[in-house]
Parts: structure tokens; C-alpha cells; sequence
């Protein structure tokens, strides 16, 4: 479970620093949650993601934590690549 709270606040700085540095969110259900404003809209998000953990947790499914842990590190992964994309195409 600390892996998937630590993915989860990786996922939150990773997803501001992108938005701040221009980026779009990729997924339209995110996305229309930012309309709320970056941080209301990302801990709306952040709660689901925790609620679909403990349903997993609940009905004992434990390979489902696995998949989130998996898609979460692989978010992650695109928002560092946007980040850095970004920082390396900006004007010196």
C-alpha cells in the first residue's frame, strides 16, 4: 500500500509541474475534473483512485492494486517525458 500512496503523490507533483509548465491533461475524465482548479480537481481523482484500492482490498483482489500500481508508475513515467520534453524544446 506505500507503493501505491507514493505513486499517488508522484502522480500529483508530476501532473502540477506539467500543467504549470503548459502541459494538457491527457485524460478527458481528469480533465474536465481540473476544470474545479488543478488541486480540487486532482485530489477528486486521487480519492477515486483510493476508493478503487479498497475495493480491491475489500473483495480481496489484490492483483488489482498490482494493475494500479503499474498504470499509475506508467502515468508518472509520461508526465516526467512530458516535463522534460517540454523543458528541453523551451526557448534557452
Amino acid at each position: 500500500m506505500a507503493v501505491f500512496f507514493g505513486l499517488q503523490a508522484l502522480d500529483v507533483v508530476t501532473t502540477l509541474l506539467g500543467l504549470r509548465m503548459g502541459a494538457k491533461e491527457a485524460s478527458l475524465f481528469v480533465g474536465q475534473l481540473l476544470q474545479l482548479g488543478p488541486v480540487p480537481g486532482l485530489l477528486i481523482s486521487k480519492c477515486l483512485a483510493v476508493i478503487l484500492m479498497s475495493a480491491a482490498l475489500a473483495f480481496k483482489r489484490p492483483r488489482v492494486i498490482v494493475f494500479l500500481n503499474y498504470w499509475f508508475a506508467a502515468l508518472i513515467a509520461w508526465n516526467l517525458y512530458t516535463i522534460l520534453s517540454t523543458l528541453l524544446h523551451a526557448p534557452a
